[in-house]
């Protein structure tokens, strides 16, 4: 090894390089691998839309502590990593970068653009990933913008085309103004905003004159700028105090055009005056009484956000801008009867935040409202960690209102591979063999209409949604392609298919999850993966949101110039798999600490168990404590083994952590000191590799540096080199292989009692201060040590150790005094509780089970605490090491 400590700035960067440049974590193309060995992970491929943040670094980390704790314990690993460069997200970088606005250019000279910036973007994304020592497979990386991918994703459209399952239709779609483009419900995002409710007042057609002029009824409404829009007015049928409105006509207020009244359930009765207009369109509920009723179509608001010339003297205003203009002018008409502020919920695009509207557009649909009870089975086989999560993807698949629109008015992105006939309108769709395609500059596979003959087309200049192809990952994966000759889908590895694992985090369940079960589902008629593993989010250390807006983001450029890398990978183990949690900074100051004592306790293993050390000594060799520490690590390996199974990374840590730092480092290292025998330097050597083992998935990189160095391509001695690969060593410790325990038996109680009578024995000499080599003249321990005393005497410097494995210690518990719980006692005694205090003091009392009978009064279990303690009267001192008693005499 060598001498002084551990350099991470030096270390991490060299094995990061090494990694990727000895490709130790590729997977193998060209052998043939087993499909019951390997195991594949479908990775997600990260928006490109700027640089590394905290929950990057967080998820990345979740990953590859699957994919190195699997790589070593099974078969090969298929670790792949993608970039999602296709889409608004990398159209909207690019317009930030440059300055420039999509519209303002020919499609493929923004896509050009687009494929530029993306470019800088991933290189560096790529040199970031690197840096957190992930250890994905870079021979086996994708972008969802390459060809190949586009074939796919084309083929993929054909496949559900030629099924059924997608429609092009004119309908009511949800729109982005600001993104110009439609988009589908996962796309939305609920957001609290303030807001007004306005009370206007709106004429009844031909109705009664009252004493006060005509009559009218109130409507409250968010957007009066919808007035141009409105259609139709509508009452509940249990609305009795309004049913004689119903089967009349209303006057639009400003507008002056009428409009019927009628009756439909979907009224909310609670909100506002209980009488609504459906404008067209303001909301789902607009939508399905423009469809059930059969109303008129009035659009005010165009792609862009502006007044259309349906609001008349508004044309051409921006939405919001007009909202103040109708509100001043209703105002001024006397048809404002109240404005008051609100706050409320209002359906926003996640990409840029901005409110939706619902417009009528001719749009793709992938049909799954027909099928949700299928797509919640199909959810229900996979493997859900943390299994809690299901309840996300149900309660999503259950609230489904749409089917999937998978088009996009956009520059960037795959473009379906479709041509209309200019004469009749026919759909026709490339041949598989052809693909990728692009319509805007390939011709159609055929050269007249086949429905009327007709030889000019007109190409679909709309785009897939990213999701369309993200979707996609498990079969982009696997090689999933058309055999033409043998007219069938293929996938170049199948034994990848089905994916073992999907990691993803927990808002994203909605868009690619689901979506990747609906297409792999319709494609394969199988589920793609067998178990999902959803993380949570990284919080400030106030438990808020980081943001930009707010300061409290944390980034990872800053946390890592500070703390090594294995130490940010301690602390993303530290909370379970799923939930949200605070970033710490003491969190990865005690992952420092973890990698120094680890560096630390393996340079003192080295000293007290030098080269060549022994392979396998004979089982008699073994002293009762060598048996005891290693029996103790198979257990752990076993439990160890089970939490990483199961994907709890926090339990593993911290229960390795415990018992690497307090048994063998604080117990047995310091035990094992004072000896010079084969049996200790096996023993050493032995735990200490397994423990690196156990390490390795965690702190990938100190773990590494000690490997090589001590037993991979440090091995001097021909027979410690057979010793260590028999153990399973490569030239990387994560190449590996897992601990399989030892099938030691020991007296587990035995040791635990010996090494807690060896750390009572050191707290004693450090309180005396006396130096750890100081003799002890007596020492009485009442628990059954027997095979250890050596090993107690020898450490401790004990002259005269006494084992008593069946006596009873010598000792007495007493009561020391009881304490009330004065939020129970002193509301229900109220003025006793001073009597029963003094009765206390005086030791005035009977305690009788889980009674405690004071001054006439009985207090029970949850009204009082006992405290006690155990005393000794002889000769000696007593000191308490878990339930081991031990007396010690000493005349120095």
């Amino acid at each position: 090894m060598p001498s002084g400590e551990y350099d991470p700035d030096t270390v991490e960067p060299r094995w990061q390089r090494r990694w990727v440049d000895e490709e130790t974590y590729a997977y193998p193309d060209d052998d043939p691998v087993d499909p019951n060995t390997v195991f594949s992970i479908d990775t997600p491929p990260p928006t490109v839309s700027g640089s590394l943040h905290m929950g990057h670094l967080y998820g990345f980390t979740l990953q590859d502590f699957v994919a190195r704790f699997e790589r070593m314990n099974g078969g090969e690993t298929f670790f792949p990593f993608g970039y999602d460069d296709n889409g608004i997200a990398s159209e909207r970088l690019t317009e930030d970068e440059l300055d420039i606005r999509h519209q303002d250019f020919e499609r493929r000279e923004f896509q050009a653009k687009c494929r530029e910036v993306c470019a800088e973007y991933e290189a560096q994304f790529t040199e970031n990933v690197q840096s957190l020592g992930v250890s994905v497979d870079w021979d086996h990386t994708y972008q969802t913008i390459e060809p190949r991918v586009q074939r796919i994703s084309q083929l993929s459209f054909l496949d559900l085309y030629d099924q059924g399952r997608e429609y092009r239709e004119k309908a009511p779609a949800i729109w982005c103004p600001e993104c110009e483009t439609a988009i589908s419900q996962v796309e939305t995002e609920d957001d609290e905003q303030a807001s007004h409710f306005h009370d206007i007042a709106f004429p009844v057609v031909g109705g009664d004159a009252t004493d006060d002029g005509a009559e009218e009824f109130v409507i409250s409404t968010t957007r009066p700028e919808l007035l141009p829009a409105c259609v139709a007015v509508f009452v509940h049928p249990d609305d009795d105090e309004n049913q004689n409105l119903v089967g009349e006509s209303a006057e639009v207020p400003l507008f002056g055009h009428e409009v019927p009244i009628i009756a439909d359930e979907r009224v909310d009765m609670e909100t506002g005056s209980g009488i609504v207009m459906c404008c067209t369109f303001g909301d789902q509920n607009d939508i399905e009484w423009y469809q059930v009723h059969d109303l008129n179509l009035r659009v005010a608001i165009d792609e862009s956000g502006h007044m259309t010339d349906v609001a008349e003297g508004y044309e051409g205003m921006h939405a919001d801008e007009a909202r103040e203009a109708i509100v001043e002018d209703l105002d001024g008409a006397g048809a404002l009867l109240d404005r008051r502020d609100i706050t409320h919920t209002v359906n926003v695009h996640e990409r840029c935040g901005t409110s939706v509207e619902f417009l009528v557009t001719e749009q793709w649909y992938v049909e799954m409202l027909d099928k949700t009870d299928e797509y919640l089975e199909i959810g229900r086989e996979m493997e859900w960690s943390p299994e809690k999560m299901f309840t996300r993807y149900e309660h999503w698949v259950e609230g489904l209102q749409w089917d999937w629109l998978i088009s996009r008015q956009r520059s960037s992105g795959i473009p379906f591979p479709v041509w209309y006939c200019e004469d009749c309108g026919e759909i026709v769709v490339a041949e598989k063999a052809d693909l990728p395609v692009d319509p805007l500059s390939d011709d159609p596979p055929v050269d007249a209409c086949p429905e009327c003959g007709h030889d000019e087309f007109e190409p679909e200049d709309d785009v897939l949604d990213t999701w369309a192809t993200s979707s996609l990952t498990p079969l982009i994966n696997a090689g999933w392609d058309w055999d033409e000759d043998a007219g069938e889908f293929t996938m170049e590895h199948p034994e990848l298919y089905q994916f073992d694992l999907r990691p993803q985090g927990h808002d994203i369940i909605s868009f690619w999850l689901f979506h990747t079960l609906v297409k792999c589902y319709e494609h394969t008629g199988e589920v793609p993966f067998e178990e999902t593993m959803i993380n949570g989010h990284v919080l400030d250390e106030n438990r808020e949101k980081m943001s930009k807006s707010v300061g409290n983001v944390v980034e990872p450029e800053a946390v890592l110039a500070e703390f090594p890398v294995d130490a940010t990978r301690y602390w993303a183990a530290g909370t379970a798999v799923g939930d949200d949690f605070p970033f710490k900074e003491k969190d990865l100051r005690a992952g420092e600490k973890l990698i120094r004592k680890l560096w630390n306790a393996s340079k003192l293993v080295e000293s007290l168990a030098p080269e060549p050390y022994p392979d396998t000594p004979a089982d008699e060799d073994l002293r009762e404590l060598d048996r005891w520490l290693l029996a103790e690590l198979d257990d752990r390996i076993e439990r160890l083994t089970g939490l990483f199974e199961d994907r709890a990374f926090s339990k593993a840590r911290d229960e390795l952590r415990s018992f690497f730092w307090n048994t063998f480092c604080d117990d047995y290292l310091e035990i094992v000191k004072q000896r010079e025998d084969d049996a200790a330097a096996y023993t050493l050597r032995t735990a200490h590799r397994r423990f690196l083992k156990l390490f390795a998935p965690l702190l990938a990189h100190v773990t590494e540096e000690l490997w090589h160095d001590m037993y991979a391509d440090g091995a001097s001695d021909p027979d410690a080199v057979d010793a260590a690969v028999a153990d399973g060593a490569r030239d990387s410790i994560h190449l590996a292989d897992w601990p399989e325990p030892l099938g030691l038996e020991a007296d587990h109680e035995a040791g635990a009692a010996a090494t807690a009578v060896v750390g009572a024995l050191r707290k004693y000499k450090s309180k005396n201060q006396l130096p750890l080599n100081a003799e002890l003249d007596a020492v009485e321990v009442y628990a059954d040590v027997r095979g250890f005393e050596e090993d107690i005497t020898g450490v401790m410097h004990v002259a005269d150790l006494t084992v008593h494995p069946d006596e009873d210690a010598p000792v007495e518990t007493v009561i020391t005094g009881i304490d009330l719980d004065y939020a129970t006692v002193g509301p229900k005694y109220g003025d006793q509780v001073g009597d029963i205090e003094a009765a206390l003091a005086k030791e005035e009392y009977e305690i009788d089970g889980e009674e405690l009978h004071v001054t006439g009064v009985t207090l029970v279990e949850e009204e009082f605490a006992i405290e006690e303690e155990r005393q000794y009267q002889g000769d000696g001192e007593l000191l308490e090491a878990d339930d081991v008693v031990v007396i010690v005499r000493n005349e120095a």
